[in-house]
């Protein structure tokens, strides 16, 4: 590891909001064409319900009152597919989104607001329809791009048959570019470099652990970096990521091993395994049911990865490619506050995956990409109120962002914590028990003698006597986060 390890401060101190871009509003500002999808219909594989950029303008004002601060926006670029992994043209944004005049006026307007925004960079593979492939999809043998995919044979299986090229998954829609020809590479990196000199604060790439060609990612953040040294990389490791946390990589991964710590002990029981599917497989030891296990988890991912990387994490409950929380939960919406309530007290960028604030549900892909319901009637307010206080905590408080994470007891279902940040400190409890907690629990040196605390979210107060920290009860499934009184 470089002993210049550094990662953009700004993300250390974000709140992201991940945006599915076919799904979160749509603006009539925005012309379409016919054969779109009902908003309120079940998602399919194949159809588009027309969200636009112009629709995420639109909505700032609700993006900032719930407290975030950057937004992390599945592909953009113009593409024939609803998630759009499947890149036709890396330099233009997909016209159903308003193309590139639309993404101008999100950058702009979410800059003047102080809110970032970064890009999916879907590096590892292209589309049928990218210009290279299409060329020798129509010239054959004679294309001057040939090297740029693994082509094994003519003609090209490219929808019959099994493919005779090498594509992601062996799916023929997926071709897989040849890293290991310099010109792709530079064409990557231009494609990088071009998209942050129009504005975008970082990417999050798509599968990279699937880019195997030596240095590749490592002559990638040069030139990021080069072009805006505070931009930030993150990636889509679903297991440890340790290489590419070193200093030379990445800032910082999307931090699944974290989730899946998440949905084994806030699940605990409820914790719905036919929704979890392969991704148990990543990481089968993160799925931790008790405190002490969890706590374990919780603390082996800040001291795995160094400290530059751990404040650049993107910690997540959920995300386009998983069940929702809520779902995983059983529809437990006591348990998904207990998380939120986590995940916003845990250093690292927490990010919120549009619709799990107001109680969007879903099951695994596509149904996790439901269509966000603009009609307040069908919100849970209450759980959207909850969102914000915990958001607004995190914003108040720099222990909650970057101070220290000390575990001052984890047991059965109570877990207990504290941060600190200079002056700064707070307490936070976790009950995840079904039965009320009468707080009275041996902190030894952890917390001052004599000190006084006072729930912020209303629970009343507590105190340290001789190394016990008692005086408050705690409801079922519910948390504190305990201030100075």
């Amino acid at each position: 590891m470089g002993m210049d390890f550094q990662t953009p401060a700004w993300v250390h101190e974000a709140v992201f909001y991940q945006i599915f871009p076919d799904r979160f509003a749509s603006s009539p500002a925005v012309e379409k064409p016919g054969n779109l999808e009902a908003w309120e219909a079940a998602p399919t594989p194949y159809g588009f319900k027309g969200g636009d950029l112009l629709g995420i303008v639109e909505h700032l004002d609700y993006l900032q009152d719930l407290g975030i601060t950057a937004i992390y926006l599945n592909p953009i670029f113009q593409s024939a597919s609803n998630h759009r992994y499947h890149t036709h043209d890396y330099f233009r944004v997909d016209p159903l989104l308003g193309g590139d005049a639309a993404f101008r006026r999100l950058l702009d307007e979410a800059h003047r607001r102080g809110m970032r925004i970064i890009l999916d960079g879907v590096f590892n593979h292209a589309s049928r329809g990218f210009f290279q492939f299409h060329h020798i999809l129509e010239v054959g043998a004679q294309s001057p791009y040939l090297d740029w995919f693994v082509i094994k044979g003519f003609p090209l299986n490219a929808y019959e048959g099994t493919p005779n090229y090498k594509c992601w998954w062996n799916l023929p829609a997926l071709p897989e570019f040849n890293h290991a020809n310099p010109q792709v590479q530079r064409f990557i990196f231009d494609v990088a470099r071009y998209w942050l000199e129009q504005g975008i604060d970082g990417w999050r790439l798509d599968v990279p652990f699937c880019v195997t060609e030596p240095g590749f990612w490592a002559r990638f953040r040069e030139v990021v970096k080069a072009a805006n040294p505070e931009a930030y990389i993150t990636g889509e490791i679903p297991e440890a990521a340790d290489p590419w946390l070193q200093g030379d990589q990445f800032d910082g991964v999307m931090n699944y091993l974290l989730t899946y710590a998440c949905w084994g002990f806030f699940g605990g029981e409820h914790l719905r395994r036919d929704l979890v599917g392969h991704w148990y497989q990543h990481g089968p030891e993160f799925f931790v049911n008790d405190a002490a296990g969890f706590a374990e988890k919780i603390t082996h991912l800040l001291e795995r990865y160094p400290r530059p990387a751990v404040l650049a994490q993107l910690n997540l409950l959920d995300s386009h490619d998983t069940a929702r929380f809520l779902s995983l939960v059983g529809g437990e919406r006591a348990r998904l506050r207990l998380a939120v309530l986590f995940l916003m007290t845990y250093p690292g960028a927490p990010c919120v995956y549009y619709g799990d604030e107001i109680g969007l549900e879903g099951g695994q892909d596509p149904d996790c990409r439901r269509a966000f319901p603009w009609d307040e009637r069908r919100w849970d307010q209450d759980l959207r109120a909850w969102y914000r206080t915990c958001i607004g905590l995190r914003r108040a408080h720099p222990a909650l962002r970057t101070g220290t994470f000390t575990v001052l007891h984890a047991q059965g279902d109570v877990l207990i914590y504290a941060r600190q940040s200079g002056a700064d400190a707070a307490v936070i409890i976790l009950n995840r028990s079904s039965q009320t907690l009468h707080l009275d629990v041996e902190v030894g040196a952890g917390l001052p003698e004599a000190s006084r605390w006072r729930d912020a979210l209303g629970a009343g107060t507590a105190q340290v006597t001789q190394g016990h920290l008692h005086g408050l009860s705690l409801g079922p499934l519910s948390g504190a986060v305990l201030l100075p009184a």
